[in-house]
């Protein structure tokens, strides 16, 4: 039994030396169809049942799967190839074979509002080096981040500007300065990342820049009206200050789900108005608009009896004779028709 066994180990030790020492030439009736941008073979050949219920399955599919990935490779090694970093790569050609996605394609990114304002300048970008040349420490580091180049924030010595408080701390300065752009960049990201998502940004005062627009004062103005404790009911304008758009009062509907009482009441006094044949008079109204007629027939009155004064005012004058007089006549401004040009009659001479 012992010799049996050690006869069986054998045996198998060979077939498994022999399954992976197979050979790389593989024999099919019919050729496969190969994709290599997409890494895919397409085997068309027939399988043998009977060989598939003899073996077991999982052998059968892992001998066949082996057989097609080695008829897949063998095509990859026919591409051409390039050595890269002690490696040899083969060159994929683009995929031919159209393959569904799980998932729908990603929404490109809308464009921040530099983007914007680039493209309409046609301002390109120009990638550049990450690494500068430190004057100080002579050598190279990251232009940007962590160690960077030329830090200033890592300067031991400051010189104080000649405008400057001499007894201000100009690193206290410089480091609040740092934190306010930081602030300011991650405001604007998170503004583009709103616009993006069509969200309407909470007012939020003044942003920490140096100059402010007149928009933006006008906001501020409004917001600290309002953080009082009446919420702005008792504040005085300031001189020549505008009323904020969208500040007057809102309107009011009535809640969907409530009172039904006051609902039915309602709706009663409006059949109530509908059904009845006498109109339901408004004494203010109707007074309102008979003294507007009244005062719109008094006023076309005024302007009728203002121009008939006009005219009769236009032709009087102390001389009764058509061509000369004292009198001013309708074609001179002055006596005796100065300031116009004499003109003569046509006829007869």
């Amino acid at each position: 039994m012992a010799s049996c066994s050690i006869e069986d180990v054998l045996a198998k030790a060979e077939r498994d030396e022999a399954e992976k020492l197979r050979s790389i030439t593989v024999n099919k009736e019919l050729d496969l169809e190969f994709d290599p941008g997409s890494l895919l073979a397409f085997d068309k050949n027939r399988i043998d049942t009977r060989e598939f219920k003899d073996s077991k399955g999982e052998d059968f599919l892992r001998s066949l799967a082996r057989d097609n990935t080695q008829l897949l490779i063998n095509e990859i090694w026919k591409l051409p190839t390039e050595k890269v970093e002690e490696v040899i790569v083969a060159k994929l050609p683009d995929p031919t074979t159209p393959l569904p996605r799980e998932k729908p394609a990603p929404k490109p990114k809308p464009p921040t509002k530099w983007e914007q304002f680039a493209k309409l300048k046609g301002i390109q970008k120009k990638k550049k080096n990450n690494m500068v040349w430190d004057e100080v420490h002579k050598e190279w580091k990251r232009r940007w981040g962590y160690k960077r180049a030329n830090d200033d924030t890592k300067e031991w010595l400051i010189e104080v500007p000649q405008t400057a408080d001499p007894n201000e701390d100009q690193f206290a300065k410089r480091n609040k300065a740092k934190k306010e752009r930081v602030a300011r960049n991650e405001y604007n990201r998170l503004k583009n990342i709103a616009r993006a998502q069509k969200i309407k940004v909470p007012g939020t005062g003044l942003a920490p820049t140096a100059r402010q627009s007149k928009s933006e004062l006008a906001q501020a103005v409004s917001i600290a009206k309002k953080s009082t404790a009446s919420v702005g009911k008792f504040q005085e304008n300031l001189p020549k200050e505008k009323t904020p758009r969208n500040t007057g009062k809102k309107r009011k509907f009535q809640p969907l789900i409530g009172d039904f009482s006051s609902e039915k009441q309602k709706q009663l006094d409006l059949l109530k108005v509908m059904d009845s044949k006498k109109p339901r008079l408004d004494i203010t109204k109707a007074v309102n608009k008979q003294m507007r007629e009244e005062d719109k027939e008094s006023s076309q009155k005024s302007k009728k009896s203002f121009g008939k004064k006009g005219r009769k005012g236009n032709m009087s004058g102390k001389g009764k004779g058509k061509a000369g007089g004292k009198g001013k006549g309708p074609k001179g401004k002055g006596p005796k028709g100065k300031g116009r040009k004499p003109q003569m009659k046509q006829g007869k001479r």
